[in-house]
């Protein structure tokens, strides 16, 4: 006999972060809210269902536990959502989806599985010959749901042509249904994230976004202000699920899929973590926050109004902070900006598509600290035209910029980036597994430069985190800025050293 569904939809947050971080993961890295799911399970309420957010990640639940509760719950569609709280930690995280969408079928073979996100987009006819799952989202993933739902409410055996865009198995082979459109009224079909289907006060923020409070890292939230984002460096993966959603939209392939929650909505939603759930600590994980100033001023205006007291960091481009902007940006609470500097070789950036004026980067940097805002230098290590040399002129442009905080990654070639066609055309090597693609796991390995291999890259980088965060001129800072404590946490984090099964023999840069 057939159990009657208790839910129409069951969203999982699939997580694996002890693979992804190492031991980084337990105290020092950020613990998100799903974002997606979050914002996925608000339209599909919208379009009249019942839905349910299981956060496997924040939980530590393994994939037996995840498959014991949605037998449980018995929903209708199961949809394990890869979007991860930036564009690359889709693909990280993997083997953590593929392992619990193994043990639900295991444990309810005929429960009805999706899988969604960024890297199911970029690989959606891969993803569904390598993993147990029914279907494939190839987009964005939220009409493509409701359309899912709908058919089996209907129907026990539906005529999944109707569905769109998803990627299923067939008597022929694989069978791919038109593309889904992209949500374009984001404030009246996905207005906000559904918070309570999460614990919100158990989320917490990076170690580094709470210098000034090192002890006081929760109730932390992260959230959308806006979709996509209008550039299009190489490196990053961020528009491979909106690109069928342009076709579908009518539009062509190069234009990008950017759109804004209104400055009232954005307030609304930090209405409710401040004033309901007692939020202080807040991301706003847009690619790119700082770029329309009505959009950015808009919402500083109504925090500043509001009189909330917030520790807020967000990304900026060196060229999108505009004369005026770094007073009220820091009235409104944003106490960290994240600049993505990436490499200090001109030819390197020229290779990917990333321009800067070296001038304007250090005047910039000398702004946003007059203005009160501490900055978050990015830097990638192993892009295609670096070599020892010139990533030793990255580190050494690191170290005299003495930011607040820095981000040191290599390059990797994550599904749906033009690096990754570029490294399939090339036959260039890449990680054995998924999980290889993560910046801090054991097996991580990056991508081979033009010049270099990736062992020599992933050396580098891990050499210059210690050396970065070890030195005097930073550790003084640090405790000149946000005390003793804090000082005390940085040299204990850069005692840590990250199991590597990809290195080559060791050396001093």
């Amino acid at each position: 006999m057939t159990r009657r569904p208790r839910v129409d939809v069951v969203l999982v947050n699939p997580g694996g972060r002890k693979h992804a971080y190492q031991g980084l993961g337990k105290d020092l890295a950020a613990i998100e809210n799903p974002v997606w799911p979050g914002l996925i399970a608000t339209f599909i309420r919208r379009c009249g269902y019942s839905v349910e957010v299981l956060d496997a990640n924040l939980m530590g639940w393994g994939p037996g536990e995840v498959a014991e509760r949605i037998e449980d719950l018995n929903p209708l569609i199961t949809a394990v959502v890869v979007y991860g709280h930036n564009p690359s930690a889709s693909t990280q995280v993997m083997p953590s989806a593929g392992a619990i969408c193994s043990a639900i079928k295991s444990e309810t073979p005929e429960q009805k599985l999706l899988l969604l996100g960024g890297h199911v987009a970029a690989l959606p006819e891969r993803t569904l010959r390598e993993e147990d799952v029914d279907f494939v989202c190839t987009g964005e993933g939220c009409y493509t749901l409701a359309d899912l739902v709908q058919a089996y409410r209907e129907s026990a055996s539906p005529e999944l042509g109707r569905v769109r865009g998803i990627c299923f198995m067939d008597g022929s082979g694989i069978t791919r249904t038109r593309p889904a459109p992209l949500v374009q009224d984001l404030n009246g079909e996905m207005p906000g994230i559904a918070w309570d289907l999460v614990p919100v006060d158990q989320y917490r923020a990076h170690n580094w976004h709470a210098f000034e409070t090192i002890g006081e890292r929760s109730p932390y939230a992260s959230i959308y202000t806006t979709l996509g984002c209008p550039h299009r460096c190489s490196f990053c993966c961020i528009q491979a699920p909106f690109k069928s959603g342009e076709q579908a939209l009518g539009m062509p392939a190069k234009v990008n899929s950017y759109r804004k929650w209104s400055p009232a909505l954005v307030l609304s939603e930090i209405r409710k973590l401040v004033e309901h759930y007692g939020v202080r600590h807040i991301k706003f994980a847009d690619e790119l926050f700082v770029m329309h100033r009505k959009h950015v001023d808009g919402i500083c205006d109504g925090i500043i109004e509001r009189g909330y007291d917030l520790n807020i960091w967000a990304y900026a481009r060196v060229d999108s902070i505009k004369e005026g902007m770094l007073p009220k940006l820091r009235q409104a609470g944003v106490r960290w900006l994240a600049l993505g500097i990436e490499a200090a070789s001109e030819r390197v950036r020229d290779d990917v598509n990333k321009g800067f004026r070296p001038e304007r980067l250090i005047k910039l940097i000398e702004e946003i600290r007059a203005a009160g805002i501490h900055v978050i230098g990015n830097y990638i290590f192993g892009l295609p035209e670096d070599d020892l040399a010139s990533m030793q002129q990255t580190l050494d442009l690191a170290i005299e910029l003495n930011c607040e905080m820095a981000n040191f990654y290599c390059a990797m070639a994550y599904p749906g980036s033009a690096l990754y066609q570029q490294a399939l055309t090339s036959g260039a090597r890449l990680p054995a597994s998924w999980g290889g693609y993560s910046q801090f796991s054991r097996d991580a390995l990056p991508l081979d430069t033009k010049h270099i291999r990736g062992e020599e890259v992933l050396r580098f980088r891990d050499q210059a985190f210690t050396r970065y965060f070890s030195a005097a001129p930073y550790l003084e800072m640090v405790g000149s800025k946000f005390g003793s404590e804090t000082r005390a946490h940085i040299e204990s984090m850069t005692a840590r050293r990250l199991e590597r099964d990809h290195l080559v023999p060791a050396g001093t840069i």
